[in-house]
């Protein structure tokens, strides 16, 4: 199923410890998070923004891409796109993210016998 749209977060189960382990315990969590993803074939911009904040990614499936953290680092990473899951490894976390019966539900897991894993269910609006 394509990802394209736009969706607000419903559910999340361990942000503020998944923060932690990232070094961004300081963030605000008490918000509404909106993810919008524009899929053109392997081509993807995937933007979530709260109030004050945005945060966007433009990669290619199968490519090397430079992308940004939470925090406004660049780095390089190749994208997969495996059984209709994107997966992505950031430098502190391994995301994923898949569109389940119209909902995009996204996983980041943190390394290491402590790792955190931090899951996100967002409704299509």
């Amino acid at each position: 199923m394509a990802f394209t749209g736009k969706y607000e977060l419903e559910s999340q189960e361990k942000y503020e410890e998944f923060l932690e382990a990232v070094g961004l315990s300081s963030a605000k969590t008490d918000h509404k998070v909106v993810t919008e993803v524009v899929q053109d074939g392997d081509s993807f911009t995937w933007t979530q923004s709260i109030p004050n904040w945005t945060w966007s990614n433009n990669f290619t499936v199968g490519q090397e891409c430079e992308l940004a953290t939470m925090k406004g680092s660049k780095f390089k990473a190749t994208v997969a796109l495996e059984d209709g899951k994107i997966s992505i490894p950031f430098p502190q976390y391994h995301f994923t993210a898949e569109i389940k019966d119209d909902k995009l539900l996204m996983n980041c897991v943190t390394p290491g016998e402590k790792g955190v894993t931090f899951k996100r269910v967002s409704k299509r609006i």
